[in-house]
């Protein structure tokens, strides 16, 4: 019986350590309202992401069926910096906090767009409180 409580304990311990953002279920993202356009400086960023990236991670980053949503914690420039969108975007991502399946590479994105759609979506990301 003792036995039993302890297997059970360390199982509870063990799916409550391991539930934070490093899981599809680690928090909903704070903003999933419609974003205003963005400002003059991120237009360029907004517009390579809308074209190469909103099909999977929605229009304003806040996910589809298809991919994740940028507007979650799990981006956080302290847990995805911004040299991982350059991994992504040029070498594909096995998946690993989500369930929609491995990222292909992305053909179309220079390191220089990748650079505008990652100021764009740190913006997104400040304005829907994410950090």
């Amino acid at each position: 019986m003792k036995s039993s409580r302890m297997l059970w304990v360390s199982l509870v311990v063990l799916v409550l350590g391991a539930a934070p953002a490093c899981s599809q279920n680690g928090g909903e993202p704070k903003g999933t309202r419609a974003v205003a356009s963005a400002p003059a400086e991120l237009r360029e960023g907004e517009q390579k992401f809308n074209a190469n990236c909103s099909t999977c991670h929605g229009m304003g980053g806040v996910g589809t069926t298809q991919g994740p949503p940028f507007l979650h914690k799990v981006y956080e420039p302290n847990h995805h910096g911004d040299a991982a969108f350059q991994r992504a975007a040029a070498n594909g991502v096995k998946a690993h906090h989500w369930q929609f399946g491995d990222m292909p590479r992305i053909n179309a994105v220079t390191p220089e767009d990748v650079d505008h759609i990652t100021k764009y979506v740190r913006w997104l990301q400040k304005e829907a409180g994410i950090f």
